[in-house]
Protein backbone atom coordinates (compact mmCIF):
# COMPACT_ATOMS: atom_id res chain seq x y z
CA UNK A 1 0.00 0.00 0.00
CA UNK A 2 1.10 3.59 -1.16
CA UNK A 3 1.15 6.05 2.04
CA UNK A 4 -0.72 9.67 1.36
CA UNK A 5 2.65 11.16 2.72
CA UNK A 6 4.65 8.85 -0.69
CA UNK A 7 2.49 9.95 -2.77
CA UNK A 8 2.23 13.62 -2.11
CA UNK A 9 5.84 13.79 -2.04
CA UNK A 10 6.23 13.98 -5.64
CA UNK A 11 5.15 17.41 -5.28
CA UNK A 12 8.14 18.65 -3.69
CA UNK A 13 9.98 21.85 -4.80
CA UNK A 14 13.00 20.37 -5.30
CA UNK A 15 11.75 17.62 -7.47
CA UNK A 16 13.33 17.84 -10.47
CA UNK A 17 10.54 16.68 -13.40
CA UNK A 18 9.61 20.20 -12.74
CA UNK A 19 6.55 21.88 -11.46
CA UNK A 20 2.97 20.42 -12.03
CA UNK A 21 0.10 22.23 -13.35
CA UNK A 22 -3.35 20.67 -12.96
CA UNK A 23 -6.08 21.69 -15.28
CA UNK A 24 -9.66 21.52 -14.70
CA UNK A 25 -9.84 18.55 -17.72
CA UNK A 26 -7.51 16.33 -15.64
CA UNK A 27 -4.56 16.99 -17.64
CA UNK A 28 -1.13 17.75 -16.21
CA UNK A 29 1.39 20.02 -18.12
CA UNK A 30 4.95 20.57 -16.47
CA UNK A 31 6.56 23.91 -16.53
CA UNK A 32 9.45 25.07 -14.48
CA UNK A 33 9.40 28.23 -13.13
CA UNK A 34 13.04 30.42 -12.46
CA UNK A 35 12.29 30.10 -8.83
CA UNK A 36 11.87 26.43 -8.39
CA UNK A 37 8.14 26.86 -6.99
CA UNK A 38 4.91 24.58 -7.76
CA UNK A 39 2.60 26.81 -9.80
CA UNK A 40 -0.96 25.07 -8.64
CA UNK A 41 -4.34 25.75 -10.46
CA UNK A 42 -7.64 24.75 -8.76
CA UNK A 43 -10.27 23.13 -10.63
CA UNK A 44 -11.75 25.15 -13.42
CA UNK A 45 -8.16 27.44 -13.95
CA UNK A 46 -7.36 26.82 -17.46
CA UNK A 47 -3.49 27.79 -18.64
CA UNK A 48 -4.34 28.43 -22.40
CA UNK A 49 -0.77 28.95 -22.87
CA UNK A 50 -0.22 25.29 -21.98
CA UNK A 51 -3.42 23.62 -22.31
CA UNK A 52 -3.47 21.52 -26.05
CA UNK A 53 -6.40 21.94 -28.48
CA UNK A 54 -8.59 19.18 -29.18
CA UNK A 55 -7.01 17.90 -32.37
CA UNK A 56 -3.53 17.92 -31.09
CA UNK A 57 -4.28 15.26 -28.41
CA UNK A 58 -3.58 12.17 -29.96
CA UNK A 59 -6.16 9.96 -30.41
CA UNK A 60 -6.21 6.20 -29.78
CA UNK A 61 -5.91 4.60 -33.61
CA UNK A 62 -3.11 7.31 -33.94
CA UNK A 63 -1.51 5.94 -30.75
CA UNK A 64 1.67 3.98 -32.11
CA UNK A 65 3.57 6.90 -33.41
CA UNK A 66 2.29 10.35 -31.54
CA UNK A 67 2.85 8.32 -27.99
CA UNK A 68 6.11 7.14 -28.72
CA UNK A 69 7.94 9.74 -26.22
CA UNK A 70 5.79 9.16 -23.61
CA UNK A 71 5.57 5.54 -23.95
CA UNK A 72 9.22 5.56 -23.22
CA UNK A 73 8.52 7.02 -19.44
CA UNK A 74 5.96 4.36 -18.45
CA UNK A 75 6.60 0.89 -17.47
CA UNK A 76 7.22 -1.70 -20.26
CA UNK A 77 4.20 -3.89 -19.33
CA UNK A 78 0.47 -4.84 -19.97
CA UNK A 79 -0.22 -7.21 -17.58
CA UNK A 80 1.76 -6.08 -14.31
CA UNK A 81 1.70 -3.18 -13.09
CA UNK A 82 1.97 -2.56 -9.08
CA UNK A 83 2.90 -5.77 -8.73
CA UNK A 84 5.88 -7.52 -7.78
CA UNK A 85 4.62 -11.23 -7.00
CA UNK A 86 6.16 -12.48 -10.36
CA UNK A 87 1.90 -13.41 -11.58
CA UNK A 88 2.81 -10.75 -14.55
CA UNK A 89 1.82 -13.45 -17.30
CA UNK A 90 -1.64 -14.36 -15.38
CA UNK A 91 -3.71 -12.01 -17.68
CA UNK A 92 -1.81 -12.91 -21.11
CA UNK A 93 -2.75 -16.16 -20.28
CA UNK A 94 -6.57 -15.62 -20.93
CA UNK A 95 -5.58 -14.29 -24.59
CA UNK A 96 -4.97 -17.84 -25.59
CA UNK A 97 -1.34 -17.12 -27.05
CA UNK A 98 -2.58 -13.91 -29.31
CA UNK A 99 0.60 -12.09 -30.48
CA UNK A 100 0.24 -8.11 -28.84
CA UNK A 101 0.13 -5.84 -31.57
CA UNK A 102 1.76 -2.51 -31.25
CA UNK A 103 -1.89 -0.69 -30.54
CA UNK A 104 -1.56 -2.90 -27.22
CA UNK A 105 1.68 -0.83 -26.56
CA UNK A 106 0.30 2.67 -27.03
CA UNK A 107 -2.52 1.99 -24.90
CA UNK A 108 -0.07 1.57 -22.57
CA UNK A 109 1.31 4.47 -23.01
CA UNK A 110 -1.92 5.96 -23.00
CA UNK A 111 -2.39 4.94 -19.46
CA UNK A 112 0.76 6.46 -18.47
CA UNK A 113 -0.28 10.16 -20.14
CA UNK A 114 -3.49 9.70 -18.03
CA UNK A 115 -2.80 8.57 -15.11
CA UNK A 116 -0.05 10.97 -15.11
CA UNK A 117 -3.30 13.42 -14.26
CA UNK A 118 -4.68 11.59 -11.47
CA UNK A 119 -1.01 11.89 -9.43
CA UNK A 120 -0.83 15.50 -10.36
CA UNK A 121 -3.71 15.89 -8.41
CA UNK A 122 -2.66 13.86 -5.69
CA UNK A 123 0.43 15.81 -5.70
CA UNK A 124 -1.04 19.13 -5.56
CA UNK A 125 -2.64 18.61 -2.12
CA UNK A 126 -6.37 18.51 -4.10
CA UNK A 127 -7.52 15.23 -2.00
CA UNK A 128 -6.41 15.45 0.97
CA UNK A 129 -3.65 17.91 1.80
CA UNK A 130 -1.17 18.97 4.40
CA UNK A 131 -2.84 21.27 5.55
CA UNK A 132 -0.85 24.22 4.99
CA UNK A 133 -1.88 27.55 3.16
CA UNK A 134 -4.64 26.14 1.11
CA UNK A 135 -5.32 23.33 3.12
CA UNK A 136 -8.78 25.30 3.91
CA UNK A 137 -9.90 25.26 0.24
CA UNK A 138 -9.18 21.57 -0.71
CA UNK A 139 -11.72 19.01 -1.04
CA UNK A 140 -11.38 15.86 1.12
CA UNK A 141 -11.75 13.29 -1.58
CA UNK A 142 -11.53 12.94 -5.06
CA UNK A 143 -13.32 15.32 -7.55
CA UNK A 144 -15.35 12.02 -8.83
CA UNK A 145 -15.55 8.88 -7.90
CA UNK A 146 -16.42 5.20 -10.09
CA UNK A 147 -16.88 1.87 -8.77
CA UNK A 148 -15.25 -1.32 -9.53
CA UNK A 149 -17.03 -3.28 -12.09
CA UNK A 150 -17.35 -7.12 -12.77
CA UNK A 151 -17.95 -7.53 -16.86
CA UNK A 152 -17.11 -9.29 -19.96
CA UNK A 153 -14.18 -6.96 -21.38
CA UNK A 154 -14.22 -6.88 -25.53
CA UNK A 155 -11.30 -5.74 -27.22
CA UNK A 156 -12.19 -4.06 -30.57
CA UNK A 157 -9.87 -2.92 -34.10
CA UNK A 158 -12.32 -0.39 -35.96
CA UNK A 159 -10.78 -0.51 -39.34
CA UNK A 160 -12.40 1.76 -42.64
CA UNK A 161 -14.11 0.25 -45.31
CA UNK A 162 -16.16 0.39 -48.25
CA UNK A 163 -19.67 -0.39 -49.54
CA UNK A 164 -20.64 -1.36 -53.11
CA UNK A 165 -20.99 -4.48 -55.26
CA UNK A 166 -17.20 -5.31 -55.37
CA UNK A 167 -14.85 -5.20 -58.25
CA UNK A 168 -16.17 -5.23 -61.91
CA UNK A 169 -14.98 -7.56 -64.44
CA UNK A 170 -14.89 -6.92 -68.25
CA UNK A 171 -17.16 -8.27 -70.91
CA UNK A 172 -15.23 -8.69 -74.08
CA UNK A 173 -15.95 -8.75 -78.40
CA UNK A 174 -15.67 -12.60 -79.40
CA UNK A 175 -12.31 -13.09 -80.66
CA UNK A 176 -12.76 -13.34 -84.26
CA UNK A 177 -12.51 -16.56 -86.47
CA UNK A 178 -8.82 -17.88 -87.63
CA UNK A 179 -10.76 -19.58 -90.74
CA UNK A 180 -8.97 -22.89 -89.64
CA UNK A 181 -9.49 -25.36 -86.41
CA UNK A 182 -11.00 -28.20 -87.47
CA UNK A 183 -8.33 -30.32 -86.00
CA UNK A 184 -8.99 -28.49 -82.91
CA UNK A 185 -12.24 -29.21 -82.34
CA UNK A 186 -10.90 -30.33 -78.35
CA UNK A 187 -12.90 -33.87 -79.00
CA UNK A 188 -13.05 -34.82 -75.39
CA UNK A 189 -11.02 -31.61 -73.90
CA UNK A 190 -12.42 -29.80 -70.74
CA UNK A 191 -11.78 -27.00 -72.14
CA UNK A 192 -10.64 -25.44 -69.14
CA UNK A 193 -7.43 -23.22 -69.28
CA UNK A 194 -8.21 -22.63 -73.20
CA UNK A 195 -7.96 -18.97 -74.89
CA UNK A 196 -10.94 -17.35 -76.61
CA UNK A 197 -9.10 -17.15 -79.89
CA UNK A 198 -9.62 -20.93 -79.98
CA UNK A 199 -12.76 -21.63 -81.14
CA UNK A 200 -13.80 -23.14 -84.98
CA UNK A 201 -14.26 -21.41 -88.25
CA UNK A 202 -17.64 -20.35 -87.60
CA UNK A 203 -19.39 -23.43 -88.44
CA UNK A 204 -22.89 -23.84 -87.97
CA UNK A 205 -22.62 -20.47 -85.42
CA UNK A 206 -25.94 -19.17 -84.83
CA UNK A 207 -25.00 -15.37 -83.97
CA UNK A 208 -23.48 -13.25 -86.26
CA UNK A 209 -21.06 -12.26 -83.08
CA UNK A 210 -19.50 -15.35 -83.29
CA UNK A 211 -16.82 -14.52 -85.36
CA UNK A 212 -16.34 -11.41 -83.87
CA UNK A 213 -18.15 -9.63 -86.75
CA UNK A 214 -21.57 -7.25 -86.43
CA UNK A 215 -22.78 -4.09 -85.37
CA UNK A 216 -24.12 -4.07 -81.53
CA UNK A 217 -27.68 -2.78 -81.71
CA UNK A 218 -28.42 -2.68 -77.83
CA UNK A 219 -26.60 -2.61 -74.62
CA UNK A 220 -28.16 -2.50 -70.89
CA UNK A 221 -28.31 0.28 -69.03
CA UNK A 222 -26.04 0.71 -65.57
CA UNK A 223 -27.12 -1.04 -62.74
CA UNK A 224 -29.74 -3.25 -64.76
CA UNK A 225 -29.32 -6.86 -63.03
CA UNK A 226 -28.77 -9.84 -65.44
CA UNK A 227 -30.13 -12.80 -65.04
CA UNK A 228 -29.41 -16.77 -66.83
CA UNK A 229 -30.89 -16.47 -69.79
CA UNK A 230 -31.41 -12.52 -70.10
CA UNK A 231 -29.79 -10.48 -72.93
CA UNK A 232 -26.18 -9.18 -72.21
CA UNK A 233 -26.19 -7.36 -75.52
CA UNK A 234 -27.74 -7.35 -78.94
CA UNK A 235 -25.37 -8.01 -82.39
CA UNK A 236 -27.22 -7.45 -85.95
CA UNK A 237 -30.47 -7.70 -83.36
CA UNK A 238 -29.72 -11.27 -82.38
CA UNK A 239 -29.85 -11.82 -78.57
CA UNK A 240 -26.37 -12.97 -76.67
CA UNK A 241 -27.84 -14.56 -73.38
CA UNK A 242 -26.29 -15.03 -69.95
CA UNK A 243 -25.19 -18.66 -69.37
CA UNK A 244 -23.47 -19.29 -65.92
CA UNK A 245 -20.56 -21.46 -65.49
CA UNK A 246 -16.57 -20.97 -64.31
CA UNK A 247 -15.27 -21.03 -67.65
CA UNK A 248 -16.42 -19.00 -70.83
CA UNK A 249 -17.67 -20.91 -74.20
CA UNK A 250 -14.35 -20.71 -76.34
CA UNK A 251 -15.22 -23.51 -79.03
CA UNK A 252 -18.23 -24.57 -81.32
CA UNK A 253 -20.22 -27.25 -79.74
CA UNK A 254 -21.82 -30.07 -81.72
CA UNK A 255 -22.96 -33.67 -81.87
CA UNK A 256 -19.71 -35.53 -80.79
CA UNK A 257 -18.47 -33.02 -78.39
CA UNK A 258 -17.48 -33.84 -75.43
CA UNK A 259 -15.80 -32.12 -72.03
CA UNK A 260 -16.88 -30.12 -69.19
CA UNK A 261 -18.04 -27.22 -70.99
CA UNK A 262 -21.03 -29.35 -72.83
CA UNK A 263 -21.75 -30.56 -69.40
CA UNK A 264 -21.71 -26.99 -68.12
CA UNK A 265 -23.98 -25.90 -71.81
CA UNK A 266 -26.66 -28.76 -70.48
CA UNK A 267 -26.68 -27.51 -66.97
CA UNK A 268 -27.67 -24.01 -68.36
CA UNK A 269 -30.05 -25.43 -70.60
CA UNK A 270 -31.93 -27.62 -68.11
CA UNK A 271 -32.08 -24.97 -65.63
CA UNK A 272 -33.90 -22.84 -68.58
CA UNK A 273 -36.53 -25.65 -68.79
CA UNK A 274 -35.67 -27.59 -72.04
CA UNK A 275 -35.98 -31.55 -71.92
CA UNK A 276 -35.10 -34.26 -73.43
CA UNK A 277 -31.47 -34.72 -73.08
CA UNK A 278 -29.38 -36.42 -70.49
CA UNK A 279 -26.93 -34.10 -68.48
CA UNK A 280 -23.45 -35.09 -68.69
CA UNK A 281 -20.35 -34.34 -71.32
CA UNK A 282 -21.52 -35.67 -74.27
CA UNK A 283 -23.58 -33.78 -76.97
CA UNK A 284 -25.42 -35.79 -78.63
CA UNK A 285 -28.53 -35.91 -81.18
CA UNK A 286 -30.85 -35.29 -77.93
CA UNK A 287 -28.47 -32.35 -77.20
CA UNK A 288 -28.79 -30.92 -80.53
CA UNK A 289 -32.29 -31.07 -80.24
CA UNK A 290 -32.65 -29.10 -76.84
CA UNK A 291 -30.51 -26.67 -78.59
CA UNK A 292 -32.54 -25.96 -81.60
CA UNK A 293 -35.78 -25.14 -79.22
CA UNK A 294 -33.08 -22.55 -77.58
CA UNK A 295 -32.13 -21.22 -80.90
CA UNK A 296 -36.06 -20.52 -81.86
CA UNK A 297 -36.98 -18.61 -78.48
CA UNK A 298 -33.79 -16.87 -79.46
CA UNK A 299 -34.67 -15.89 -82.95
CA UNK A 300 -32.54 -17.13 -84.07
CA UNK A 301 -31.38 -19.43 -86.82
CA UNK A 302 -32.21 -23.50 -85.50
CA UNK A 303 -28.96 -25.09 -86.46
CA UNK A 304 -28.45 -27.25 -83.14
CA UNK A 305 -24.88 -25.94 -82.77
CA UNK A 306 -23.52 -23.52 -80.35
CA UNK A 307 -19.97 -21.42 -81.29
CA UNK A 308 -17.97 -19.56 -78.65
CA UNK A 309 -20.10 -15.98 -79.03
CA UNK A 310 -23.35 -17.28 -78.81
CA UNK A 311 -23.62 -16.78 -75.39
CA UNK A 312 -21.12 -14.95 -71.87
CA UNK A 313 -20.53 -17.00 -69.16
CA UNK A 314 -20.62 -15.71 -65.71
CA UNK A 315 -20.58 -17.16 -62.26
CA UNK A 316 -23.94 -15.82 -61.44
CA UNK A 317 -26.52 -13.39 -61.72
CA UNK A 318 -24.40 -9.68 -62.60
CA UNK A 319 -25.11 -6.06 -62.46
CA UNK A 320 -24.10 -3.93 -65.24
CA UNK A 321 -21.23 -1.40 -63.58
CA UNK A 322 -20.46 0.30 -66.91
CA UNK A 323 -21.53 0.20 -70.34
CA UNK A 324 -18.08 0.72 -73.14
CA UNK A 325 -20.12 0.57 -76.12
CA UNK A 326 -22.58 2.00 -77.60
CA UNK A 327 -25.57 0.88 -80.76
CA UNK A 328 -24.07 1.04 -84.06
CA UNK A 329 -20.77 0.43 -83.14
CA UNK A 330 -18.56 -2.24 -84.74
CA UNK A 331 -18.86 -5.43 -82.40
CA UNK A 332 -15.21 -5.24 -81.10
CA UNK A 333 -13.08 -4.50 -77.73
CA UNK A 334 -14.85 -4.08 -74.54
CA UNK A 335 -18.91 -3.89 -74.50
CA UNK A 336 -19.41 -3.69 -70.91
CA UNK A 337 -18.27 -4.21 -67.12
CA UNK A 338 -20.52 -5.89 -64.32
CA UNK A 339 -19.70 -7.04 -60.82
CA UNK A 340 -21.84 -9.39 -58.55
CA UNK A 341 -25.38 -8.02 -57.79
CA UNK A 342 -25.15 -8.29 -53.95
CA UNK A 343 -23.79 -4.90 -51.87
CA UNK A 344 -20.51 -6.10 -50.39
CA UNK A 345 -18.12 -4.90 -47.93
CA UNK A 346 -14.20 -4.35 -48.97
CA UNK A 347 -11.52 -3.34 -46.26
CA UNK A 348 -7.92 -2.97 -47.39
CA UNK A 349 -6.70 -4.04 -43.94
CA UNK A 350 -3.18 -3.35 -42.48
CA UNK A 351 -1.24 -6.78 -42.18
CA UNK A 352 -0.85 -5.87 -38.18
CA UNK A 353 -4.15 -6.89 -37.64
CA UNK A 354 -4.10 -10.21 -40.07
CA UNK A 355 -4.58 -12.10 -36.97
CA UNK A 356 -7.70 -10.72 -36.40
CA UNK A 357 -9.83 -12.11 -39.89
CA UNK A 358 -10.32 -15.43 -41.50
CA UNK A 359 -13.05 -16.86 -43.11
CA UNK A 360 -16.12 -17.13 -41.16
CA UNK A 361 -15.42 -14.19 -38.72
CA UNK A 362 -18.31 -12.13 -38.04
CA UNK A 363 -18.38 -8.19 -37.61
CA UNK A 364 -19.88 -4.93 -37.20
CA UNK A 365 -20.07 -2.24 -40.05
CA UNK A 366 -21.54 0.90 -38.91
CA UNK A 367 -22.82 3.17 -41.98
CA UNK A 368 -23.02 6.68 -42.81
CA UNK A 369 -26.11 7.27 -40.92
CA UNK A 370 -24.58 5.24 -38.08
CA UNK A 371 -26.64 2.55 -38.31
CA UNK A 372 -24.96 -0.49 -38.32
CA UNK A 373 -25.56 -4.02 -40.02
CA UNK A 374 -23.72 -7.90 -39.38
CA UNK A 375 -21.22 -8.95 -41.83
CA UNK A 376 -19.42 -11.87 -42.26
CA UNK A 377 -15.37 -12.65 -43.73
CA UNK A 378 -15.73 -14.48 -46.91
CA UNK A 379 -12.83 -13.64 -48.73
CA UNK A 380 -8.77 -12.75 -47.79
CA UNK A 381 -6.85 -12.05 -50.49
CA UNK A 382 -2.94 -12.28 -50.18
CA UNK A 383 -0.27 -8.98 -48.87
CA UNK A 384 0.15 -6.39 -50.88
CA UNK A 385 2.41 -3.44 -50.77
CA UNK A 386 0.92 -0.36 -52.62
CA UNK A 387 3.87 2.29 -53.86
CA UNK A 388 1.24 5.16 -54.29
CA UNK A 389 2.38 8.41 -55.50
CA UNK A 390 6.08 7.55 -53.72
CA UNK A 391 7.26 5.70 -56.98
CA UNK A 392 7.64 8.28 -59.02
CA UNK A 393 10.54 9.30 -56.08
CA UNK A 394 12.95 6.89 -57.87
CA UNK A 395 14.31 3.60 -56.62
CA UNK A 396 12.93 4.16 -53.05
CA UNK A 397 16.74 3.35 -51.38
CA UNK A 398 17.04 5.27 -48.01
CA UNK A 399 15.80 4.69 -44.37
CA UNK A 400 12.12 6.07 -45.42
CA UNK A 401 11.71 3.89 -48.12
CA UNK A 402 11.16 0.65 -46.50
CA UNK A 403 9.38 2.56 -43.71
CA UNK A 404 6.61 3.56 -46.27
CA UNK A 405 6.38 0.44 -47.82
CA UNK A 406 5.46 -1.38 -44.27
CA UNK A 407 3.43 1.16 -43.35
CA UNK A 408 1.53 0.74 -46.91
CA UNK A 409 1.20 -3.19 -46.78
CA UNK A 410 -2.20 -4.31 -46.57
CA UNK A 411 -4.68 -7.36 -46.66
CA UNK A 412 -7.41 -7.38 -49.18
CA UNK A 413 -10.53 -8.83 -47.17
CA UNK A 414 -14.04 -9.28 -48.72
CA UNK A 415 -17.14 -9.29 -46.40
CA UNK A 416 -20.37 -10.34 -47.05
CA UNK A 417 -23.76 -8.67 -45.76
CA UNK A 418 -26.59 -10.99 -45.57
CA UNK A 419 -29.63 -8.39 -44.48
CA UNK A 420 -29.31 -6.34 -47.78
CA UNK A 421 -32.22 -4.50 -46.61
CA UNK A 422 -30.28 -3.63 -43.40
CA UNK A 423 -27.93 -1.27 -45.95
CA UNK A 424 -30.70 0.54 -46.79
CA UNK A 425 -30.47 2.55 -49.65
CA UNK A 426 -27.05 3.10 -49.98
CA UNK A 427 -24.89 1.83 -53.39
CA UNK A 428 -21.42 2.86 -52.24
CA UNK A 429 -20.61 4.62 -49.53
CA UNK A 430 -16.94 4.22 -46.94
CA UNK A 431 -18.16 2.65 -43.93
CA UNK A 432 -16.75 1.68 -40.43
CA UNK A 433 -15.87 -1.70 -39.90
CA UNK A 434 -15.67 -3.37 -36.12
CA UNK A 435 -13.12 -6.34 -35.67
CA UNK A 436 -13.42 -8.19 -32.17
CA UNK A 437 -9.85 -8.42 -31.19
CA UNK A 438 -10.39 -10.57 -27.99
CA UNK A 439 -12.69 -10.90 -25.45
CA UNK A 440 -12.35 -11.66 -21.77
CA UNK A 441 -15.50 -12.87 -19.50
CA UNK A 442 -16.45 -12.08 -15.87
CA UNK A 443 -13.36 -9.55 -15.04
CA UNK A 444 -12.83 -6.60 -12.66
CA UNK A 445 -12.58 -3.16 -14.19
CA UNK A 446 -12.02 0.83 -14.01
CA UNK A 447 -11.67 3.65 -16.00
CA UNK A 448 -7.99 3.95 -17.59
CA UNK A 449 -8.35 7.71 -16.22
CA UNK A 450 -8.57 6.03 -12.74
CA UNK A 451 -4.99 4.66 -12.77
CA UNK A 452 -2.46 6.40 -10.93
CA UNK A 453 1.24 5.82 -11.68
CA UNK A 454 3.72 5.05 -8.92
CA UNK A 455 6.89 5.97 -8.20
CA UNK A 456 9.45 3.44 -9.58
CA UNK A 457 7.05 1.75 -11.65
CA UNK A 458 3.40 0.41 -11.39
CA UNK A 459 0.16 1.33 -10.71
CA UNK A 460 -2.64 2.41 -8.20
CA UNK A 461 -6.16 3.81 -7.79
CA UNK A 462 -7.17 5.72 -5.01
CA UNK A 463 -9.60 3.87 -3.05
CA UNK A 464 -12.07 5.62 -1.26
CA UNK A 465 -12.95 4.68 2.49
CA UNK A 466 -14.91 5.64 5.39
CA UNK A 467 -12.25 7.02 6.63
CA UNK A 468 -10.62 8.98 3.63
CA UNK A 469 -8.71 7.66 0.55
CA UNK A 470 -5.62 5.35 0.10
CA UNK A 471 -3.84 3.98 -2.87
CA UNK A 472 -3.63 0.39 -3.64
CA UNK A 473 -1.63 -1.18 -6.26
CA UNK A 474 -3.20 -3.17 -9.10
CA UNK A 475 -1.99 -5.17 -11.81
CA UNK A 476 -3.40 -4.66 -15.15
CA UNK A 477 -4.89 -6.78 -17.88
CA UNK A 478 -6.69 -5.89 -20.93
CA UNK A 479 -7.76 -2.18 -22.51
CA UNK A 480 -11.08 -1.58 -24.51
CA UNK A 481 -13.11 1.01 -24.32
CA UNK A 482 -12.07 3.81 -22.18
CA UNK A 483 -11.76 1.01 -19.47
CA UNK A 484 -9.05 -1.56 -18.37
CA UNK A 485 -8.96 -4.89 -16.22
CA UNK A 486 -7.24 -4.40 -12.85
CA UNK A 487 -6.73 -7.26 -9.91
CA UNK A 488 -4.95 -6.74 -6.40
CA UNK A 489 -5.26 -6.72 -3.02
CA UNK A 490 -8.59 -5.30 -1.76
CA UNK A 491 -9.71 -4.56 -5.35
CA UNK A 492 -13.63 -6.46 -5.45
CA UNK A 493 -16.35 -6.02 -7.24
CA UNK A 494 -18.28 -2.54 -6.02
CA UNK A 495 -14.71 -0.73 -4.72
CA UNK A 496 -15.24 3.05 -4.96
CA UNK A 497 -11.87 4.54 -6.96
CA UNK A 498 -11.77 8.02 -7.45
CA UNK A 499 -11.37 9.49 -11.11
CA UNK A 500 -10.31 12.70 -12.42
CA UNK A 501 -13.52 15.47 -12.84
Amino acid sequence: MTSRDETEALSVAGEPSGALERHSSGEVSTKRHSSGEVSTKRPGAVDTAEEPSPDARPQTRDLETSLSAEAATAPDTASGGGSDDGDDDDAAAHGGGRRRRPLRTSLIALAAITVAAAAGVAATGTIGGDGGDSGSSAPSGPPATAKVERTTLTDTETVDGNLGYGDATTVQAPASSSGTGEGQSGQGQSGQGQSGQSDQSGQGSSAAGSAGDGIVTWVPEEGRRIERGDTVYRVDQQRIPLLYGSFPLYRTLQSGSEGDDVEMLEKNLRALGYKGFTVDDTYNSATAEAVKEWQDDLNREETGTVAAGDAVVADGARRVADVKTSPGAALSGSILSWTGTERIVGVDLDVQFEDLVEKGTEVTVELPDNTTVQAEVTDIGTPSTSQGDDSADGSGSGDSGSGDSDDKATLPVELTVKDQKGLGRYQAAAVQVTLKAESRKDVLVVPVSALVAQRGGGYAVEVVTPDGTEYRPVKLGMFADSRVEVSGKGIKEGTVVGVPK
